[in-house]
Formats: C-alpha cells, structure tokens, sequence
C-alpha cells in the first residue's frame, strides 16, 4: 500500500433546479406516481421536437462561473447512443464536442494546505428513467426522470485519496446550493457521482487501467469505493494479475465493488450532432447577467462574517453551509447589537435541533431579540439556551418569555445576601475547608449557590457576595 498511490477523477451528474424538463414542458418535481410525468417529447416518440429549456442554460452557467470556468459562447448538443431499459427512445441528448463549460477549477483545504483540483468539462444533457426491481413483478422503468436537465462536471485526475475526493464533494455541494443550481439532495438522485480510479507506483508518471464505479448517491460511498478499489487493484497488480478497464456498480452490504460490464469507449456511444436542435449562442451581455445575479460564494461569505463579526474560521464554515442558514444570520446580526451571540446560539442550539432539509421555525427577529437580552447581562448563557428552546417549540416574544419563565438574572444584593446565609449553613464541609486554606472549595460553595439560584444569579456579584460572607465568619 505504501509503494502505490491511487489516480482519481470524478464525474458528477447534478439535477439542476427548474420547474420544467430540459427540451419539454413535463414537470420535474420528485416521488410522483411513476410514468405520471412524461409526454411524447421526452419518451422520444417519433415526429415530436426538442425545445431547450433556458432556465436550464442559465443555471448551468452558473455553475460554470462558480466553477471558475470558460463559458463557451458557442456549444452543441450531441446524441449519445446506447440501448438500456430507462432509455426508451434509445439515445441521450447530451453535449460531447462542443460542452458549454470548460477549463475550471476548485480549490480545496485538505490537512491544513490548498489543492487545486482542475474541471475539464461542465456539459448539459438530459437525465435518464430509473430501473425499480420488484421481488414479484420484476424490473419495472419509471420514465419520470426521462428528460430531467442534468449539468455532468468531469475533473481532471487530480485526486490521490478518499479524502480529497470527499472535501471536493462537499465544497462542490454546498456551492450548488448557495448559487440556487440545485438542491444536492443525495437521498433523492440531485448529485450523483461516479468513479474513475486507477493505481500506479509512486513516482510513476503513467497511469494505470481505470475502472469506473457508477452512481455513487453519498459521501460515504464515494469514500468507501476509493478505498476499497484502491486496495483491490494493488492486490491484483501485486499477485501478477491484470486490472480491466470496467464499469462496476458498488454493492453496500459488502461495500466490495462488482463488474456491470466491460467499459465503454465514446465510440461506442456512437456520438454525432443532434439534428433537432440549434447550436447553443451566447454573447457576452448574456453572460454578465447571469454573472451579476450570483449571489455571495459560501468564501466571499465566510470572509465577511470573520472580519465584520469577529467569527472563528470554523464558525463562519458552519453558518455558510446552508445558504438558507447563512441568510437568516445575516438578517439576525443586522438586529442586533450582539451578532456574535445571535451566531453562537444559533451555532450551539439551533444546530442540534436541525437537521439537512427542515426550515428553521424562528425568526430573524426572534434570534436578534434573544441575541440583544443575553449580550447586555440580562439572562445568563444558560437561561439564553433555555429561551432558545422555548422559541424554537412554541414561538413567543423572548422579552414577555424572560418575565413568564423567571430567566432575568438577579441583581438584587439584599436578597441576595439572605440566599448566601442560607446557603453556607447549607454546605459547612466546604465552608471550613477554605477557612482551612483549600481554595478550591469556593468552587463548590459557588456551585450550590448556582443551583439555589437557578442559575439567575449575576456571577459576577454573587462571587463578590460569597468572598465577604466568607471574610466575615
């Protein structure tokens, strides 16, 4: 293993974000009945006629700026031939020749140092059916997906480990979403990945014979084919056999990789230029539109919230992974004159109760309010997560909730010099040992006077309290 190193490129299939298919009008919307959302444009009926979709142009080249791309203002669609069941009319309209995006690149953080992983290509093509298997009635198609318009970003073969890979895939992800390209939602096929991977000896300039592991749907799984096909091919080279180039498919109750077939060459695919439709123009004004309707990149965001905020790094990382997440904040921190609280309970709290897909059921006012009481000493961290909560299942007004939970923080020295009383005749053990010079002691006795107060005791006047009880015995 540690004679070789594993060579990996990645192809990314990603649904972009429209109401309509990529050349009709059928919807795109995802878990409707099966076959329900097709028409003979998309089924590939003969006599009918493709109409790109240009919602489907501008979110791929959006993905293309945000990629870092040339945008092609001239590209083309081809016809990708191959015979499978999800495909009824047989061929895939894609772009081969001329791909709308070219030359890109990512740069990822990885043990502490930047990478630069290249893209090739970003092309548009039309999404495939889906294959569904039945114990009883067998392998049924659902053409649903037929038609769905699908950006495929190809990098160069830049990667030398699962976890590049996995850091390329999660930056790339979170800045689909933040652009509005696509939702990314593994769970239901919006990204999908697939493989390329061979092994040669370090120091070695050539590359080895490649397999290609298809429609890897989790980080995890793109992690565990690298690993596990790395291993298994230095095994085969190791004991004099041959790697094939092969497309595999993995199989996750083993999480061991398996053939499907021989791989394909693009000769196979028979590719040639679509007849029905136009090469694709744009011009420049296009392209500046599209360009200034991008919003903050998840970095540029991540700067502004160090610098104007005085947020850790990794904060700033959490708050920029969703872009729904990050624009909250942001409309929090303009209310209020304590944002680095607003992001700390959102970061501590609101973090455990959300998870990938809900929407956070507070609102920006809420956050700021709750932000504004606790960063001017009026309730304690404790009594601010409690608020937190409480807005979090039942909604309310924080400054009405502090009054009706009882969360203000008592100022009030007479009383609380009564409570002292009670609480060092309470804990004599304690008492006499720092009398005795055990300074630690004072923990304890500031403890229980924590918890007899609940936790509202402003900290600050309840230790000067406790030092001059204490003085006075």
């Amino acid at each position: 293993m540690n004679t070789y190193e594993p060579v990996i490129g990645l192809e990314i299939h990603v649904e972009l974000k429209t109401e309509q298919k990529l050349f009709c009008s059928c919807s795109t919307k995802f878990g409707a009945v099966s076959n329900t959302q097709v028409c003979p444009v998309c089924l590939g009926l003969p006599g009918v006629l493709p109409v790109l979709n240009p919602k489907a142009v501008e979110l791929a080249v959006k993905a293309g700026l945000a990629l870092n791309c040339e945008i092609s203002r001239y590209s083309a669609f081809d016809r990708k031939n191959y015979l499978y069941p999800d495909l009824p009319k047989g061929y895939q309209i894609s772009q081969f020749y001329l791909p709308l995006c070219q030359n890109g690149y990512l740069d990822i953080e990885i043990e502490g140092t930047t990478k630069r992983i290249g893209i090739t290509r970003i092309h548009m093509e039309e999404d495939a059916g889906k294959l569904l298997h039945d114990p009883e009635l067998g392998t049924l198609v659902d053409c649903n997906r037929c038609g769905v318009p699908l950006i495929e970003i190809v990098t160069e073969p830049d990667f030398r480990s699962a976890a590049e890979a996995s850091a390329f895939l999660e930056k790339l992800r979170t800045l689909l979403v933040h652009t509005d390209v696509s939702d990314c939602r593994m769970n239901e096929g919006s990204l999908r990945c697939d493989v390329n991977l061979s092994v040669r000896k370090i120091g070695d300039s050539n590359f080895g014979t490649r397999t290609e592991t298809k429609n890897l749907n989790s980080f995890h799984s793109v992690r565990r084919t690298i690993e596990y096909e790395t291993s298994r091919q230095i095994a085969v080279l190791e004991s004099g056999g041959t790697v094939y180039q092969e497309t595999l498919r993995l199989d996750q109750t083993r999480w061991q990789t398996q053939v499907m077939r021989r791989k394909e060459n693009a000769d196979d695919y028979r590719y040639f230029p679509d007849p029905d439709l136009s090469p694709l123009l744009l011009d420049d004004e296009s392209i500046h539109t599209i360009a200034a309707s991008m919003p903050l990149l998840p970095e540029q965001r991540r700067a502004v919230y160090m610098d104007r905020y005085a947020l850790s790094e990794y904060d700033a990382n959490l708050l920029t992974e969703r872009p729904d997440v990050a624009d909250f904040f942001e409309k929090a921190a303009a209310l209020t004159s304590y944002p680095k609280a607003a992001a700390n309970l959102l970061i501590t709290e609101g973090f455990r109760l959300l998870n990938a897909y809900t929407q956070i059921p507070i609102s920006p006012e809420q956050l700021a309010e709750t932000a504004e009481i606790y960063g001017n000493g009026s309730i304690n961290s404790t009594s601010a997560k409690r608020l937190f909560h409480e807005l979090w299942e039942n909604g309310g007004n924080p400054k009405e909730l502090v009054d009706q939970l009882g969360l203000s923080l008592i100022g009030d020295e007479e009383a609380l010099r009564k409570q002292i009383v009670d609480i060092l005749s309470g804990c004599q053990s304690a008492v006499e040992d720092y009398k005795n010079g055990k300074t630690r002691a004072f923990g304890a006795i500031m403890g229980e006077a924590m918890r007899v107060t609940a936790g509202r005791a402003e900290p600050k006047l309840l230790k000067k309290l406790i030092t001059e009880a204490l003085e006075e015995l």
